[in-house]
């Protein structure tokens, strides 16, 4: 990509989305392209195509997408696949069909097994059962890889694929019901410390273990393998070491600065047993995550906080 390359950025206002634009802009690129989701629709195929044909877009991050945390996956499951399936096959065929020079998909680690060896492979894609809570999410996300692989082999398009581990970071999604484990902890934490409450209880038993990458890492990441890597095979993008749901909430309980304790709701789902990334491929092709988990906790506390209070002051004129 050239600095003055017509870029296009879908999902710039999420987690991903955001932390690309911020790496994009840091690094020089000034020609970004970008709509809400009230200004286009991803979903309709017509608003796409007119999109696309109209805005002469070259390189295409496709970070839009549907997502959430267990609670999510298991209450909306028709919404999570047909959202993302919609999405991504309109991007990825306008794509195609208008010309665009490069793209990359965000897929996830979801996609693969349930009790996939660990750390998990990229060759592991598609040898096993799906977790049950995210299956349809995963599913979604499969069928993007294999569009992207299908794209490239009978019409000569260069799309990649990226499997990121579990994000975190500045605008992630903080709702209880929606969220992903590490932003609902920092939320639950900082309110039963605000409200005085002696217990915070947290789903599953606390066992599984998860690996945490920084989105302005991902975002780094993604930057890198634009310009380096062409290849239709899938690619891990981590930190390549996990921590247990409890050794992460006394870390969000120490940085929150919570005095209270936390009980553990095993009847609860614990989801996969664990997650963790084979990053090896990405090492070799020259590239390691920098931030760590302590450093980046704080952080994004403290981009919470902000926030937070911002969003209460506007709440209050």
């Amino acid at each position: 990509m050239d600095k003055d390359s017509k870029i296009y950025v879908a999902g710039h206002r999420g987690l991903v989305g955001s932390a690309i634009v911020g790496k994009l802009l840091a690094e020089g690129y000034r020609n970004l392209s970008f709509r809400t989701s009230q200004e286009l629709d991803l979903r309709s195929s017509d608003q796409v195509d007119s999109f696309f044909k109209n805005e002469g877009i070259e390189y295409v991050f496709l970070a839009a997408a549907k997502v959430g945390g267990i609670v999510a996956n298991n209450e909306f499951p028709a919404t999570f696949i047909r959202d993302n399936l919609m999405i991504q096959t309109n991007v990825i065929d306008a794509s195609y069909r208008f010309g665009v020079k490069k793209l990359l998909f965000l897929g996830s680690t979801c996609i693969y097994p349930k009790y996939a060896s660990q750390p998990m492979r990229e060759e592991d894609l598609l040898t096993g059962l799906l977790e049950p809570t995210n299956e349809p999410y995963a599913i979604a996300k499969i069928a993007g890889i294999k569009m992207c692989q299908a794209y490239n082999r009978q019409f000569g398009t260069r799309y990649i694929s990226v499997m990121p581990t579990n994000l975190y970071g500045p605008n992630d999604n903080f709702d209880l019901n929606h969220s992903h484990v590490l932003p609902a902890m920092i939320r639950k934490f900082h309110e039963a410390k605000v409200e005085g409450k002696s217990v915070v209880e947290l789903w599953g038993t606390g066992t599984p273990r998860r690996e945490f990458l920084h989105a302005d890492d991902l975002a780094d990441a993604c930057l890198y393998l634009m310009h380096h890597y062409n290849h239709s095979d899938i690619v891990n993008i981590g930190v390549g070491e996990d921590i247990s749901i409890r050794e992460l909430a006394e870390k969000i309980r120490a940085i929150v600065d919570y005095a209270g304790d936390i009980l553990y709701d095993a009847s609860k789902p614990d989801g996969t047993p664990r997650k963790l990334v084979d990053v090896s491929k990405l090492t070799k092709l020259g590239w390691q995550a920098k931030i760590r988990l302590d450093e980046g906790l704080a952080s994004t506390y403290s981009w919470f906080l902000q926030t937070s209070e911002h969003r209460r002051t506007i709440t209050n004129i």
